[in-house]
């Protein structure tokens, strides 16, 4: 199978991420829960897992290092900290489901799109410095659209931001792993990620950096102050009620070892030949339309097309049928298809990982192209 949607997730893992699954299964109990050994070992994983990302993502202390089940979990609970019945949020024309859902399920709130052109990153910024006039909650922000693999410029929409005492929020969910993620550089109010896609950890992983005091979305036993009827205030446990997904953390802290290994630059510079690669070859088939720019600053490992006369998702199932495995239609981002024009159609998405390879887009090529004939 030639596997491009890693963009959902990463289905090649580092080895070491299923052994160290397998063997949590066995030796690690739940931290803070006994002094016994399963439980010794519990909470030097945990503490590995939380010191090497804070390491990896600019966040001062690792306890402000909380771990989610997604990058959904963890929007939700900075929506929930910063957005209020009837409140005013600024977000981009690329926000997934995850972002814009938790939104419309708060009352009243005022949602404002600072919507731009598919790679006009100036237009971009021109657009929420504009949005930002009037006062606001927060701002939300995808870094990279799982779309179109477009790059927002974060870095200056966070520096509007800070100018207007904004808080900030990034979905990291398309560039943690890949570009770099800094809390300190970014000044952000929350930083969410998965663990499952870029950091090459299992499902059911995430991680959200807290850069100010969140508000708990879900409340329970934490091992800690269980005299309390309400949640503690220190971090992490304020956010991490129940039983830790020890198995997922200790392979997500070997998913993080490979990213710091292999080196974020050398991943992204291998993902984006391999981009250019597949667009050259698509550019050049009759009746494909690709959305891409050959811009580095702008052109991530995420790249959409879609071919005259087949719908999406009947070319996705036949490219399944012939052994390539893509993602097809609307991506849990109406947003952004609505931003771009290809909301009555949808898009067929291939996205990359560090496990994939020049001859594996060539092959798919040619299986696109008999596809098509």
């Amino acid at each position: 199978m030639i596997y491009f949607d890693a963009g959902a997730t990463t289905l090649q893992k580092p080895e070491a991420v299923a052994r160290a699954m397998y063997r949590a299964v066995g030796t690690l109990s739940s931290p803070g829960r006994g002094s016994y050994p399963a439980t010794r070992a519990a909470e030097e994983t945990d503490l590995r897992c939380r010191t090497l990302a804070a390491e990896l993502f600019g966040v001062t202390d690792p306890e402000q290092v909380v771990f989610t089940s997604s990058a959904t979990h963890g929007l939700n609970i900075a929506i929930r900290t910063l957005v209020k019945p009837g409140g005013r949020v600024v977000i981009s024309g690329y926000e997934h489901n995850a972002v814009t859902r938790p939104l419309h399920a708060i009352p009243g709130v005022e949602i404002t799109v600072a919507d731009a052109p598919l790679f006009d990153r100036e237009e971009m910024v021109r657009q929420f410095a504009q949005a930002l006039e009037t006062p606001a909650d927060a701002v939300i922000c995808t870094h990279v659209s799982n779309v179109f693999g477009c790059r927002l410029p974060v870095e200056r929409i966070a520096a509007l931001c800070r100018e207007r005492g904004v808080p900030f929020v990034l979905d990291a969910s398309q560039s943690a792993g890949t570009l770099p993620v800094d809390m300190a550089v970014l000044g952000a109010a929350f930083i969410a990620m998965p663990g499952h896609k870029g950091l090459y950890g299992p499902q059911g992983t995430g991680l959200l950096l807290c850069g100010m005091e969140p508000e708990p979305l879900l409340r329970g036993g934490t091992g800690s102050q269980s005299l309390l009827q309400v949640m503690p205030d220190q971090l992490p446990d304020r956010l991490e009620p129940g039983t830790h997904n020890m198995p997922g953390i200790a392979g997500l802290l070997e998913g993080l070892r490979f990213v710091k290994a292999r080196g974020t630059e050398r991943i992204a510079a291998h993902e984006r030949r391999l981009t250019r690669q597949l667009a050259a070859r698509l550019a050049g088939m009759p009746g494909v339309e690709v959305f891409f720019c050959p811009d580095d600053d702008s052109q991530t490992a995420v790249l959409s097309f879609r071919a005259e006369g087949w719908d999406c998702e009947e070319l996705g199932e036949a490219l399944a049928a012939r052994g390539a495995a893509v993602r097809a239609g609307l991506h849990c981002a109406p947003l952004a298809h609505r931003t771009v024009g290809t909301l009555d159609t949808g898009t067929v998405r291939c996205s990359f990982s560090a496990f994939n390879t020049a001859a594996q887009v060539e092959e798919f090529a040619r299986l696109l192209g008999q596809t098509l004939r």
